[in-house]
């Protein structure tokens, strides 16, 4: 159900995308308009009618939105991913086991005079 659901909201926003860019904007964009005329198609006829389009696509997409959430949100039954995935983040140490740690003396920087940057290559 909620893969239909998916599908049909993608499907809703491509509508959406492709009606919005056919509208005619203040400067032309990309319109269908042209010339006037009277007419079942006119240029006002097509504004409205591309407008109450682009509601009715707003209007399923905002509901098909919802509908996921809704769907989402009762998968989910209280547990988080780390539940879902059937482990913990970090896996707890065993009792006898000992850090694998370099010695002490390895972190530090050689005692000897080996000068700390390269020499100059002039």
């Amino acid at each position: 159900m909620e893969n239909v659901i998916l599908v049909i909201h993608l499907i809703l926003a491509l509508c959406l995308i492709g009606v919005v860019l056919l509208q005619r904007s203040e400067g032309g964009g990309l319109g269908m308009g042209g010339g006037g005329g009277g007419g079942v198609m006119s240029a006002r006829g097509a504004a409205t009618a591309l407008g109450k389009l682009t509601w009715g696509f707003a209007i399923a997409f905002i509901a098909t939105s919802i509908t996921l959430t809704v769907i989402a949100a009762q998968n989910s039954d209280g547990s988080s991913v780390i539940d879902r995935l059937g482990g913990s983040s970090v896996p707890a140490p065993a009792a006898d086991d000992s850090p694998a740690l370099p010695a002490g003396g390895d972190l530090l920087p050689p005692t000897e005079d080996a000068p700390l940057a390269p020499p100059r290559a002039d």
